[in-house]
C-alpha cells in the first residue's frame, strides 16, 4: 500500500528546545521525541559531511519500528565534485554507514548548487552510477578509500530497493528533456517550495513523490497557513494517486515551525482525517 511520510530536516536545533521539545528533555532523546509525532525524518548531516555506521544505528534504535528516514547526498558529491567522478566519492557516502538503518533506509536526496546549470551528459553519467538496492551499494561501498576514519560498513541486511530524488536550483533545468532524463532513470524530481528563489518544478518522475517545503514567504523563515497546508495537501494526494509513495519534508526551521506544519500537514492527509 502507497504511503504518505511527513516529517523534517534534521532534528537538532537549540531553538526548538522549550518550544517543541519540551523544557528539559535531554538532548539525546530528541529524535525519539520527534519520531514519535512524525513519520519521517530527513538526515542532513549526511550532507555536511561523512557519518559513521554507529551513528545510524543509534538513530535506527531510537526510533519506531515503521519509520523511515530520507538521507541529503554529500555536497563533496554536489556542490564540491558537481557529480563528476561518482565512483568513489559514492562508495565512500554508502560506506559511512547509510545501511545500519536496515529497513529503515528511505530514499536519498541529491541536492544541486544554484550556480550549476543542466548538463545532461553530467546527470547521466551520475544517474547511472548510483546504487539501485542495498546489495549493490553494500557491493559499491566495498571500494571505500581512508578517509572514512570512524569504521565502514559494507553488508546490507537484506535487499531492498534504493529510490533516488533530485533537487535543482537553477532555471535552465526548466525544460523538457531533463524531465525526460529523470523519467528515463528513475529519479524523482524534487518539489521544492523556497519562496520563489528557485525552480519549483511540480512533474512526477518516478514511482514515488518528493517534497520539501523551505517556508512559503521567507525562505527557511516563515511557517504554512491553513489553506497553505490545505493546498499542498491537495498536491499530494494528486501527485500519489493512491499508487505512489510519497515523502514530505518540511525545512522552515528557523523559527520552530516546521515540526508543527508537519503535524498539521500529517492531520491533513491521514485516513482518520477524511
Amino acid at each position: 500500500m502507497a504511503q504518505i511520510r511527513i516529517g523534517i530536516s534534521g532534528w537538532t536545533y537549540p531553538p526548538w528546545r522549550g518550544d517543541f521539545y519540551p523544557q528539559g528533555l535531554p538532548h539525546k532523546q530528541e529524535l525519539r521525541y520527534a519520531a514519535e509525532r512524525l513519520t519521517s525524518i530527513e538526515i542532513n548531516g549526511t550532507f555536511y559531511s561523512l557519518q559513521r555506521p554507529s551513528s545510524f544505528a543509534t538513530w535506527r534504535a531510537q526510533t519506531p519500528d515503521d519509520f523511515v528516514f530520507s538521507m541529503k547526498g554529500g555536497r563533496f558529491i554536489t556542490h564540491m565534485k558537481r557529480l563528476t567522478d561518482p565512483e568513489l566519492t559514492l562508495a565512500n557516502y554508502f560506506a559511512a554507514g547509510p545501511l545500519a538503518l536496515g529497513p529503515k533506509f528511505g530514499p536519498v536526496l541529491w541536492q544541486l548548487p544554484p550556480n550549476m546549470a543542466y548538463d545532461r551528459a553530467r546527470l547521466e553519467t551520475f544517474f547511472a552510477a548510483l546504487p539501485r538496492s542495498t546489495v549493490a551499494a553494500a557491493r559499491l561501498a566495498e571500494g571505500h578509500d581512508e578517509r572514512l576514519k570512524h569504521g565502514a560498513l559494507t553488508v546490507a541486511e537484506f535487499d531492498a530497493p534504493i529510490r533516488h530524488a533530485l533537487e535543482v536550483r537553477h532555471d535552465s533545468f526548466k525544460n523538457p528533456e531533463f524531465l525526460s532524463v529523470l523519467r528515463q532513470h528513475d529519479i524523482a524530481m524534487v518539489v521544492a517550495d523556497t519562496a520563489g528563489k528557485w525552480p519549483q518544478i511540480e512533474e512526477v518522475t518516478s514511482d514515488f513523490v518528493y517534497v520539501r517545503l523551505h517556508g512559503s514567504e521567507q525562505l527557511y523563515a516563515s511557517g504554512y497557513t491553513d489553506e497553505g497546508l490545505d493546498e499542498w495537501a491537495s498536491k499530494i494526494r494528486e501527485w500519489t494517486g493512491g499508487t505512489r509513495d510519497a515523502f514530505v519534508y518540511f525545512d522552515n526551521d528557523m523559527k520552530g515551525y516546521a515540526p508543527f506544519d508537519a503535524m498539521r500537514l500529517i492531520q491533513r492527509l491521514t485516513p482518520a482525517s477524511g
